[in-house]
């Protein structure tokens, strides 16, 4: 077997994450013809094939599972390296890649950017907003740095630092304002709007109402927080949100807004890394930025008027 080159592995890996040589090509800004040349020739030399060619799609075989293992294993560790070199030349953060789930992206990305960026005008962001089980995957094969996801993640190669905690907010039709707040069992009678499959924010919801993610006819499914608070506004159900989303998602809808009773409904959010990332002496400052911008988002929401109270139409907010 011929000696394997990084750039063959970062091909074979672009091509094994996307299915399709065209959008694989384009990730790696070289050629289709270029990126099936240097697959096929890798393919020569390890004497076996790495992938099952379709006319739309492509699909690892089965020693293209065991090979892809091997390969984000190798390239991640070559990621290392270089994050171990930037770290050894300059004494502050030069890049950083920040994953974000979609319940935080909006409401807390700009104000975090905001801060790294006025304390550090020089640092090279890159964000990517995706959901945690994609953030999870990407962080663990170094093309992420750090990431800002709903805690806990239990996966023993991360760590996790806790920044702040947060209540969720019943999003409820505006006719629905001055109502007794429902319980937890009320609540699974009612049509619930929930985000879709994937989101953890769905599940910790769910957890709330103790309903199964194979929820009956009447629980519906939407895209974003937005999506959700706009169909509550149009009286086809209730739902709940963080209350970071409060100002932004509530500010135009026809909706009133309430808390739970003790014990109510929240999550933690937190920031995790690689634990064996050369660049995590320099995440304590990231995290403290987030912590500051959630810290400001609670004090401009609390100075607009737009804390939740007992119960409260989203007209008095902001």
């Amino acid at each position: 077997m011929k000696n394997l080159t990084l750039r063959q592995l970062r091909y074979f890996e672009a091509l094994a994450r996307h299915g399709h040589f065209g959008r694989a090509a384009e990730t790696c800004a070289i050629s289709q013809p270029a990126l099936s040349m240097q697959i096929r020739e890798l393919e020569e030399s390890l004497g076996a094939p790495l992938f099952e060619r379709g006319a739309r799609q492509v699909r690892l075989t089965g020693f293209g599972e065991t090979f892809a293992t091997h390969a984000r294993t190798i390239l991640a560790a070559v990621e290392e390296l270089g994050e171990a070199a930037r770290a050894a030349q300059v004494p502050r953060l030069a890049r950083l890649r920040l994953g974000v789930i979609p319940t935080v992206a909006p409401y807390l990305l700009p104000r975090i950017i905001g801060r790294l960026s006025a304390d550090n005008p020089d640092l090279d962001i890159h964000v990517r907003e995706t959901l945690t089980g994609r953030l999870l995957e990407e962080l663990g094969e170094g093309r992420l740095d750090c990431a800002l996801v709903a805690l806990p993640v239990s996966a023993p190669a991360f760590e996790e630092v806790a920044l702040f905690t947060e209540q969720f907010v019943l999003v409820r039709p505006a006719a629905a304002q001055g109502e007794p707040v429902p319980s937890a069992d009320r609540l699974r009678q009612m049509r619930l709007l929930l985000l879709e499959e994937g989101h953890c924010f769905r599940d910790q919801a769910l957890s709330f109402c103790a309903m199964q993610s194979s929820a009956p006819r009447e629980l519906l499914d939407g895209s974003s927080l937005a999506t959700l608070v706009q169909m509550v506004g149009a009286g086809i159900g209730v739902t709940l949100i963080p209350e970071m989303a409060v100002l932004v998602e509530t500010r135009a809808a026809k909706v009133s807004l309430a808390r739970f009773d003790a014990p109510a409904p929240e999550r933690t959010i937190g920031m995790i890394w690689r634990r064996t990332s050369p660049l995590a002496a320099h995440f304590g400052e990231v995290c403290a930025a987030a912590r500051d911008a959630a810290e400001d988002l609670r004090a401009e929401m609390a100075a607009g008027g737009a804390g939740v109270r007992a119960d409260a139409p989203a007209s008095t907010h902001g």
